[in-house]
């Protein structure tokens, strides 16, 4: 059974944490700590959760702004705050040295704690997250994006319709898989459905770290490093293998057919990509 664990973040900030771990795992001491990415929630992570819960100790964080956690009016929402959150998990849940899984924008949270406190972590898998700069047509196109949004959505059926088929952002073909992430994310309001996060706050996140390069923070991590991406992902072939040959201890593995929900896509494919990479480092 899934457990909640509350947790003291930066500036006081609540966390919700939720405790994976079954009973034939140690749930005590080093584990692993999952981190979702942009509009994501803990719960995303249950696929990949249960393959690790029944021999490691394994949480998941709802990053502030997101899931259950504290969503403060007046944030921060700067990649200090998410990076302090993370570090208050670990040091509080007592999770050290932590294998980190992060994915998206809770990948870039990941590497940049692995940088800053080496001391904290045992590993890190980076699922789908570039290290260059988007810029700010990117994030044009993010605020564009949310505006569409024919929110409130009347049934999370509508739900799963617009964003696995009739997003604009949607590819070619249709992902069911997309419509079900965000049907996850979704409450419901006397008038319909709408998100548990407010989208605004989406934004000044992203507006954080979209504009800037983050290779420097990634040659810093000293830990054995996975770069995962899926095939028709946002993390290209090219810029991934340039991030496993910038990482002192970097490996990559790769996902045919998935996208940018890749662990939550394809959690079969995305389970035998890195349960390798995770089986030796935290056996070792």
């Amino acid at each position: 059974m899934v457990r909640r664990l509350d947790v003291t973040g930066a500036d006081g900030v609540r966390l919700a944490a939720w405790d994976f771990t079954e009973r034939t795992a140690p749930r005590t001491g080093p584990g692993v700590l999952l981190l979702h990415g942009l509009m994501g929630r803990a719960s995303h992570w249950a696929p990949a959760a249960g393959r690790l819960a029944a021999r490691h100790r394994t949480i998941a964080l709802d990053q502030r702004g997101h899931g259950a956690s504290e969503k403060p009016t007046t944030g921060p929402f700067t990649r200090e705050a998410y990076v302090a959150d993370a570090i208050a998990a670990v040091e509080r849940l007592d999770l050290g040295p932590v294998t980190l899984v992060g994915h998206s924008m809770g990948a870039l949270t990941a590497w940049q704690l692995a940088a800053e406190r080496p001391d904290l972590v045992r590993a890190l898998v980076i699922c789908d997250m570039r290290a260059s700069a988007l810029g700010a047509a990117s994030q044009r196109e993010w605020q564009d994006w949310f505006r569409r949004w024919p929110a409130p959505f009347p049934s999370l059926d509508a739900v799963r319709q617009w964003f696995g088929a009739d997003d604009p952002w949607v590819a070619e073909r249709p992902r069911p898989a997309r419509g079900a992430f965000f049907a996850e994310v979704m409450a419901e309001h006397p008038d319909g459905w709408r998100p548990v996060f407010d989208p605004a706050q989406m934004l000044t996140s992203r507006e954080t770290w979209v504009h800037d390069a983050h290779w420097d923070s990634l040659a810093q991590v000293r830990c054995p490093t996975l770069v995962v991406r899926g095939l028709d992902g946002e993390l290209g072939r090219a810029e991934a293998q340039e991030m496993v040959r910038v990482l002192p201890h970097g490996a990559y593995a790769e996902i045919p057919d998935a996208g940018h929900l890749l662990h939550y896509e394809h959690a079969d494919a995305w389970w035998e990509a890195v349960s390798p990479f995770l089986n030796g480092v935290l056996t070792s």
